[in-house]
């Protein structure tokens, strides 16, 4: 009586309250997002019974199913001083149709921070397909929301685009490495030298300044020496010039990702950008394409992997020339390369403008507010949809597992997780895209450290037949005399019943 339930006990598992009816809520939500945008009119672009019809608020549902330079510069800035749109936001400037600030076969600008320049006639009817235009350019699209979801949908094979961006980016993580390699396969004929310090100051840092939203970020660089593509390339006569051809590209970097190393304490993502140097017998090297054309940059990035960018110096070769050769690295040149492949890989989307759209350069950050805030928004959705997935797989495999420990500080990361979840999706429904980000980055870590922590993973194999496997043999040795003994004061206490019964009678 005092044993059986001690043991029951002793040996039951500790399961922590979770909220399992939230997460299921979780589980088939639909999610709503919601972009603010403001028109303003410019005197003499609406006459005053026109004014009369324009409404003040107006609200648009859409249900997407997932299956001059110098003068433009000055007019984005001194627009974006009069109205500074929060994050996630628009301010679309309506100008009248004789204005001279936009060229006559222009009607839209688009500026490098939240504001854009809209021409319009008389017939305001043009106004709201020219002003979804400019959300298609500068907010979220369809697009954006399925290559954000391209893990966890099935994409329709006619859309190839959103598959090709899905697979190129790095999928959403609180940090990302960056290293940049610069590999030398021939020391002795030249010896290198890159500043890379100064060059990431200048071209890579603001632009990682402005990301600081969306992840943190690590550099570091490294030189290699005597280090090979592992890919013979092949000499053209015509040309004079050894070449790789697109289909062995693929070939080039299981060689040389085994020289990089990486970092064993960290989980995040590297992103790898290797500046390769020829031989001098290899050189000059250019990368085709498919079409057997010179690539102009003379690079090319793997999707998720990194870019490499191949430099020739056999201008460096003169008859006079004395072993091994200094050549300083035109910097600037190799920047602006890995800076495009950078936005790629981090999933920075260029947008197609259409006809009748002048977009200003990105600037000297490499990135424009405009396109930090579609990168913010495929984010917050992205980790959304990682962190419910995470949630509600963390959920269903302890409801099937029963003998799975749940401690509080499990439970405790899943409340965590589920809370910073719903406030992220209340905030992507009011437009705060800020909030919404920082809310579902704080959902994604929780939900993570929830899923891997490492006490879920010692009773996980443990099931009840082999609890029986290891009990029976210990007690049922134990129980058999117990059990005799039980039968035997049974079978004494009846006889005596007995003899007391005779003894009446």
């Amino acid at each position: 009586m005092v044993g059986v339930p001690l043991w029951w006990r002793t040996t039951e598992t500790y399961r922590a309250w979770l909220p399992v009816s939230q997460i299921n809520e979780l589980a088939n939500m639909q999610l709503q997002l919601s972009a603010d945008v403001e028109v303003v009119f410019a005197r003499g672009t609406v006459t005053p019974e026109q004014q009369k019809k324009v409404p003040l608020t107006q609200t648009q549902d859409e249900e997407h199913t997932v299956d001059g330079d110098l003068i433009f510069k000055a007019a984005d800035l001194s627009l974006h001083t009069l109205s500074e749109s929060p994050c996630g936001s628009l301010v679309v400037y309506v100008i009248p149709e004789s204005s001279s600030l936009l060229p006559e076969d222009m009607d839209v600008y688009i500026g490098q921070r939240r504001t854009a320049l809209l021409r319009i006639g008389q017939l305001l009817a043009h106004l709201e397909p020219r002003i979804k235009q400019v959300l298609q350019v500068m907010s979220f699209s369809h697009t954006d929301i399925t290559a954000a979801l391209s893990d966890r949908v099935r994409l329709s094979p006619g859309n190839k685009e959103s598959i090709a961006d899905s697979m190129r980016a790095f999928k959403s993580s609180p940090g990302y490495e960056i290293t940049f390699s610069l590999l030398n396969p021939d020391p002795k004929s030249h010896r290198l030298h890159w500043d890379i310090e100064g060059a990431v100051q200048t071209y890579i840092q603001p632009l990682l300044t402005k990301l600081a939203p969306v992840a943190n970020f690590s550099l570091d660089s490294q030189t290699l020496y005597y280090a090979m593509l592992g890919v013979n390339p092949r000499f053209d006569s015509s040309s004079s010039a050894y070449t790789l051809n697109s289909d062995s590209l693929a070939h080039v970097i299981n060689p040389v990702e085994a020289r990089l190393g990486s970092n064993a304490a960290s989980s995040n993502p590297v992103l790898n950008f290797l500046l390769y140097v020829p031989d001098a017998h290899h050189s000059p090297l250019y990368i085709h394409d498919n079409k057997k054309q010179e690539v102009p940059s003379n690079a090319f990035h793997s999707p998720r992997w990194g870019g490499i960018m191949v430099y020739n110096v056999n201008g460096f070769y003169r008859p006079e020339a004395v072993l091994p050769v200094d050549i300083n690295i035109n910097m600037a040149k190799v920047m602006g390369v890995f800076l495009a492949q950078l936005r790629l890989l981090l999933g920075v989307q260029s947008s197609t403008a259409p006809p009748g759209f002048l977009m200003a350069p990105c600037g000297s950050t490499g990135l424009a507010d405009w396109e930090l805030d579609r990168l913010m928004w495929s984010r917050s959705v992205e980790n959304v949809a990682t962190a419910t997935t995470t949630i509600t797989s963390l959920a269903q495999l302890l409801d099937q597992i029963g003998n799975i420990v749940i401690n509080d500080n499990i439970a405790e990361q899943v409340s965590s997780a589920v809370t910073s979840l719903q406030l992220a999706v209340a905030e992507l429904e009011a437009g705060n895209l800020g909030f919404a980000l920082q809310y579902s980055k704080e959902a994604i870590m929780a939900s993570e450290r929830a899923f891997f922590d490492p006490s879920l993973l010692h009773l996980l194999y443990f099931p009840d037949d082999q609890k029986f496997a290891i009990y029976i043999p210990l007690f049922l040795p134990m129980c058999v005399p117990i059990l005799l003994s039980l039968l035997k004061i049974v079978s004494e206490a009846r006889q005596k019943r007995r003899e007391k019964q005779a003894k009446k009678d």
